[in-house]
């Protein structure tokens, strides 16, 4: 195999993603490995996964580093505090052994994949949440303040919520609701619903990328009729809707021009769930809003904004 090779690294919370291609956006290798969200697993697990996912995709191609053209790396939490945002920077480059790279935060890849790379807003409901968009010259962010006090509408704010409302049905503060004996059967519970503290508190537990796995159990519980799920996933539609607003306005749309939005993350894996509410508070947000489903995974798209990087 020759040609000019381009990767692409979606990093995340709960997993990272590699995608090799060539210039013509065939697919040639790709990887999924853990977390590179350095708060949880330290900058040397940042390396070590960016490490072994580059030799996963290249031993697939019989290639070597030294072939790609041109890489883009989205970490999450880049930009997010500058102490670690100078080491994340230099991370790519000690791994690929050259500076034919560009680094920044994974809601690039989001962005870049959803929206094929072309001018519009990207909203991000994985682990956390966020949304990044451009048009023309301009480029924004919004939302995805980290989970102690904001990533509203993703996985892990859902699933907090989930676990708020479980207590309060235990307590007898809500009735109680299919959501209760969905995460009672989950956990294993026996006469104590308070042993579930020992799987969100104890020790080897409760990280943000687990805690995040307990969403799909809240919008199993809203497809079964549970009312305070389904309230839930019209808050996180809600939340996520404000943030696409917000970067419309930012990045300076005119009344009556065409919005394109797309989106990605897992938390949209709930479907109608969460989809219905999102599109409506969107539509009520603004009409110039066009959802659009998205093209290619993140992955994906970091491979193709690297490929446009390097001029191809």
């Amino acid at each position: 195999m020759t040609g000019a090779l381009f990767l692409g690294v979606d990093g995340g919370g709960t997993k990272t993603r590699f995608a090799l291609i060539d210039a013509e956006d065939n697919l040639l290798a790709e990887a999924q490995l853990g977390t590179t969200y350095h708060p949880q697993v330290g900058l040397d697990g940042v390396r070590e996964v960016l490490t072994d996912g580059l030799a996963q995709v290249l031993a697939q191609v019989q290639r070597g580093s030294a072939d790609i053209a041109h890489a883009f790396f989205g970490l999450p939490a880049y930009g997010e505090d500058s102490r670690a945002t100078a080491t994340l920077q230099v991370l790519p480059g000690q791994v690929l052994g050259h500076a034919r790279y560009a680094c920044d935060n994974d809601m690039v890849c989001g962005w870049a994949g959803s929206l094929a790379c072309a001018d519009g807003i990207n909203i991000i409901a994985g682990t956390g949440s966020m949304g990044y968009g451009r048009r023309g010259d301009a480029s924004a962010r919004a939302g995805g303040w980290g989970e102690a006090f904001s990533d509203e509408g993703s996985a892990y704010w859902i699933a907090v919520q989930g676990l708020n409302a479980f207590s309060r049905m235990s307590d007898g503060r809500l009735p109680r609701g299919p959501l209760h004996a969905i995460l009672r059967e989950h956990f294993q519970l026996g006469e104590h619903d308070l042993d579930i503290c020992a799987f969100v508190y104890g020790e080897g537990h409760g990280s943000r990328g687990e805690l995040a796995r307990l969403s799909p159990l809240v919008s199993q519980a809203a497809r079964a009729g549970d009312g305070v799920a389904a309230s839930i996933f019209e808050r996180a539609g809600q939340e996520l809707a404000a943030i696409a607003d917000a970067l419309r306005i930012t990045l300076g749309f005119e009344a009556g021009e065409t919005v394109p939005l797309s989106w990605s993350g897992g938390a949209f894996s709930a479907g109608d769930a969460l989809m219905l509410p999102f599109a409506s508070a969107l539509h009520a947000a603004s009409a110039d809003f066009a959802l659009q489903e998205p093209l290619h995974a993140p992955h994906f798209g970091a491979a193709m904004y690297a490929r446009k990087l390097a001029g191809y």
